[in-house]
């Protein structure tokens, strides 16, 4: 199953940038036995402000995706829940997945609600390149879950 963080806006050359590539670096090798992967890193900016116009940027990247949107509003998964997640679907013929990460007013209200789930990281507001390295973070880590491997401890 392949797997994408799309996220609103770019990086560029940052701390968090380099966090993302690394997790997502990871993620993608140790995937591979398991039917994770490739990881990429999607990141779009739209030539209007706005929610609206930022959906219509991110919806190009969605077809034929399980879409998972990044929302404060989402359900709070642990570590080991989320593997699961990603394991079920996986397991269930799903062949993308796709993480959104809205701007900085979030996700538009259309694309919450064509979303298949919605995560949340938690009650705290968390800028957006640290969301992203999160992410990435959480999404390796799942992987580790899956097979059995030391990373992740209870």
């Amino acid at each position: 199953m392949r797997i994408a963080i799309v996220a609103v806006g770019r990086l560029g050359r940052s701390p968090e940038s380099d966090l993302v590539k690394t997790y997502a670096e990871r993620a993608t090798a140790s995937g591979r036995a398991l039917g994770l992967g490739p990881v990429e890193v999607i990141e779009v900016e739209s030539r209007k402000p706005g929610k609206a116009a930022e959906a219509e940027a991110l919806r190009p990247h969605l077809a034929q995706s399980y879409v998972i949107a990044c929302d404060e509003h989402g359900s709070v998964r642990t570590s080991r829940g989320l593997a699961e997640e990603i394991g079920r679907l996986r397991d269930s013929g799903v062949r993308r997945l796709a993480f959104l990460v809205g701007g900085a007013d979030g996700l538009d209200s259309d694309l919450l609600h064509a979303a298949d789930s919605r995560l949340a990281f938690g009650p705290q507001t968390w800028p957006h390149a640290l969301a992203r390295a999160m992410l990435a973070e959480q999404i390796y880590r799942a992987g580790t879950i899956l097979a059995g491997g030391p990373y992740h401890r209870d």
